[in-house]
């Protein structure tokens, strides 16, 4: 086994580094976090510098193609005219890819690399992802089955300080993730990952993030996990964690910490919520907000916060200073 798959977990997968073709080279290099595709001859990297452009040459329109689709498909996914985008998992590796005519002109294919040795509040500690202030609260948090959200941008470092956390959760208690791209690779003894799954060619056999987490409801977990909240999910897992099920955890997308009430409340509405009644879960459900955020390929813990019921009857989100606890 080579380092490179070692370090993205693809050796089991059916020689999965080799699909990649020349674009191999690129995720192999240490400081990649993303590998960018535009066209046969538009290929970028991310190495926490920005966005650079790297002279690599992948055939014409057609080779490209077949490269995304072999792609997708080994990761257990579909891609063509009637399905032209997907999302999947190829070992540590998430690979997303659109095809024209949705994608204006060619191919457009990502690939997001995960840093390697970011596992642990060590890790993240020694990155300076987090200050010995923010580790001790976290530790606690994690002791105390507080159930916690964390927001972000993307590539803020959402997926990465989840699991981080989720590695502190004691080895006698049992963490079941939600998904809809597993990628949360938790070190921990008593895992079980659940991931959506997508239509077949015949539209049929969609499984999504709503029945995944009805399903763990009845599978005896501590702790619950959504990676991503991004719809009608969230109110399922707000009554999870209102009916005994602490300690659980969710992200979601949100560009401040005071941006996270509006983001819920979008969500809630897709699931016929109001506002009103959002608050009184949300603030009841969550116990701490955790907001991270991405400058100049550094990643951090930005803010910690709390869910509160403002006087309006709306959810608001109120930063807490160094040493508070939530």
């Amino acid at each position: 086994m080579s380092d490179a798959e070692r370090r993205h977990g693809t050796a089991g997968a059916g020689g999965v580094l080799g699909l990649l073709g020349p674009l191999r080279t690129l995720v192999e290099l240490p400081d990649v976090t993303d590998v960018l595709v535009t066209g046969p001859g538009r290929v970028w990297i991310d190495r926490g510098r920005g966005m650079e452009r790297v002279p690599l040459g992948l055939g014409g329109p057609d080779r490209l193609r077949a490269l995304a689709t072999a792609l997708i498909a080994a990761g257990g996914r579909h891609l063509d005219d009637a399905t032209p985008f997907a999302d999947v998992r190829l070992g540590s590796l998430r690979v997303h890819a659109v095809l024209p005519p949705i994608a204006v002109g060619d191919v457009q294919l990502s690939i997001r690399v995960p840093r390697a040795g970011l596992h642990g509040l060590d890790a993240l500690a020694a990155a300076g992802m987090i200050d010995p202030t923010q580790r001790a609260l976290l530790e606690r948090l994690v002791a105390d089955s507080a159930s916690l959200l964390i927001s972000g941008g993307t590539a803020a470092g959402k997926t990465t300080l989840l699991r981080a956390l989720l590695e502190r959760v004691p080895a006698d208690e049992r963490i079941v993730c939600v998904e809809d791209v597993a990628e949360l690779a938790v070190r921990h003894p008593h895992v079980v990952q659940l991931e959506a799954r997508q239509a077949n060619a015949d539209g049929r056999g969609e499984v999504g993030l709503e029945a995944l987490l009805r399903q763990s409801l009845r599978m005896r977990p501590d702790r619950i996990v959504v990676g991503e909240c991004r719809g009608p999910e969230l109110m399922l897992l707000l009554a999870a964690l209102n009916t005994g099920h602490r300690g659980g955890a969710g992200t979601l997308h949100a560009n401040s910490i005071e941006d996270v009430p509006a983001r819920l409340e979008a969500m809630a509405l897709l699931a016929g919520v109001g506002e009103r009644a959002l608050a009184r879960q949300a603030a009841s459900a969550f116990d701490a907000l955790l907001h991270v955020t991405r400058h100049g390929g550094r990643r951090r813990l930005e803010a910690v916060g709390r869910l509160e019921v403002g006087v309006d009857g709306r959810l608001h989100a109120r930063r807490l200073g160094a040493g508070s606890r939530p």
